[in-house]
């Protein structure tokens, strides 16, 4: 799914959905439109506004951790275009 104008000079990032998120969102991944530098925090929010599931799963307080280009992420990190961003609940063992 791409989110914006398709436009060849429109910038992207590959956001990826792991676990049980992609269960409840019903992706594994999609490419999202990004207007210049951003943060994780800045996607994560703009992802809430689709409401349901998305509003749920990425509400605040919400145990998630995300990834930028393979890299442990906070909400204030940076992501530019052509980062990959994943989003998956934290791992536990046993």
């Amino acid at each position: 799914m791409m989110r914006g104008a398709p436009d060849s000079q429109v910038s992207v990032v590959r956001l990826v959905y792991l676990a049980r998120l992609r269960e409840a969102l019903g992706a594994s991944h999609e490419r999202y439109a990004v207007d210049g530098a951003t943060t994780v925090g800045a996607i994560r929010e703009t992802l809430r506004t689709r409401g349901g599931a998305w509003e749920s799963e990425l509400a605040p307080g919400r145990a998630l951790r995300v990834a930028v280009n393979h890299d442990l992420a906070t909400a204030d990190t940076p992501v530019a275009p052509g980062d990959e961003v994943a989003f998956f609940p934290p791992v536990t063992g046993g």
